[in-house]
């Protein structure tokens, strides 16, 4: 089966089961959940498992790649008024020829650790925001997986929510410190502005980039996300199924271009 026929096979498995759960199904608080995932730092424990496929890789445009990233948010009542958000990106991936020669790597990436000390009530403006540290761990399990650097750096997010809009940026920056000498050092900045709408039946749809700007090679990337979602519940377990495209409107020139896809599933266990 090819990768194509791949991805259109398990999207439509996504479709068809998220409709199939939500049909004739109580939707009480569903909406509320489902705007609560629009905030990256809700108290609210959620394990997402986000796929995403790229192609058009390298110079040649050979190549593609498949990517799991695996991302629990949990958090942590810290004092009376204040929350401690741990947001935690493990990337399992599979690509093939992102440069000519490159053959096939299968494996981990490199983790990144966010911590997201967030007050538990909006400011009096109704903004929500958290502040904090990054941290890169040099996981990956081949060279071409990873960047083979320690990193830190601070990471922040400031977003509102106004009946069922929700709309703010997250972003980091970080600096290599220590790792693999022969690596190049990592000084990279992500920024994340997001806008999403949730409906009465528990439907979000989201649009977002997740730029990345890297200083040593002075290069953008920015894939532009589209992602439509369903909050179903099996029996009392809430999950939100997620389908949507991508376009990398700027990419380096060892990057993904032109169009990808996104899907997955979120598993939430509410207070």
């Amino acid at each position: 089966m090819t990768s194509r026929s791949t991805l259109r096979t398990a999207s439509a498995v996504v479709v068809l089961l998220a409709a199939q759960l939500a049909h004739g199904q109580d939707n009480g608080g569903a909406q509320d959940l489902a705007k609560q995932l629009s905030n990256p730092v809700a108290s609210l424990i959620s394990v997402p498992f986000q796929f995403n496929y790229d192609q058009n890789i390298g110079p040649q445009r050979d190549g593609d790649k498949y990517l799991l990233n695996f991302q629990p948010v949990i958090p942590v009542s810290i004092s009376a008024d204040w929350n401690m958000i741990s947001r935690t990106i493990v990337p399992v991936e599979s690509q093939h020829e992102i440069y000519p020669g490159a053959g096939s790597q299968t494996g981990l990436g490199d983790i990144t650790q966010s911590l997201f000390f967030s007050p538990k009530a909006p400011t009096a403006g109704g903004w929500i925001w958290g502040v904090g540290p990054a941290f890169l761990l040099p996981s990956a399990t081949d060279r071409l997986l990873g960047s083979g650097k320690w990193g830190a750096g601070p990471t922040f997010v400031v977003l509102r929510q106004d009946g069922p809009w929700t709309y703010g940026v997250l972003a980091n920056h970080i600096w290599s410190v220590g790792g693999q000498s022969n690596r190049q050092a990592v000084s990279s900045t992500f920024v994340q502005p997001f806008f999403s709408y949730n409906t009465a039946d528990a439907w979000t749809f989201t649009l977002q980039t997740e730029s990345t700007y890297n200083w040593k090679q002075t290069q953008w990337s920015v894939p532009i996300n589209m992602v439509a979602a369903k909050l179903v519940k099996f029996g009392k377990q809430p999950v939100q199924f997620f389908l949507g495209a991508r376009y990398w409107d700027h990419a380096t020139d060892a990057g993904a271009h032109g169009w990808g896809v996104r899907l997955g599933a979120t598993l939430l266990f509410p207070k």
